[in-house]
């Protein structure tokens, strides 16, 4: 499973925002939902396959945090789209044309002396 697939279920998504402010029980993370502690720990499975989760056995407890560096590649994507298109030689070459055009059209249009 990767990243993008993870995050595609809404609990994923809610799972990893409360686990962004720290590291938490699985006990708490499903506390704070209307679905199940078994629910709660396949969602976090499939979290740890992505890589967006690590799991930390303190004796009886299991700690999950949040694995930043798994969102990387969500990050790099929403980055690519933000990314303004650069202005090609032929949008250039396009507004030159325009700018041109529209220069022969207003002396065209204005009068000059000779005829006012």
């Amino acid at each position: 499973m990767d990243a993008f697939a993870a995050l595609a279920d809404p609990v994923r998504r809610e799972l990893l925002a409360q686990l962004a402010s720290g590291p938490a029980r699985v006990v708490d993370l499903a506390g704070a939902r209307p679905i199940s502690r078994p629910a709660v720990s396949r969602h976090l499975r499939i979290l740890a396959e992505a890589g967006l989760v690590v799991a930390e056995d303190r004796g009886r407890e299991r700690h999950y945090a949040l694995r930043r560096d798994g969102l990387d590649p969500v990050a790099a994507y929403v980055a690519g789209l933000r990314r303004k298109a650069p202005l090609t030689t032929q949008a250039l070459d396009a507004l030159d044309t325009e700018v041109r055009r529209t220069t022969r059209e207003r002396r065209r249009s204005t009068p000059t002396e000779e005829t006012a």
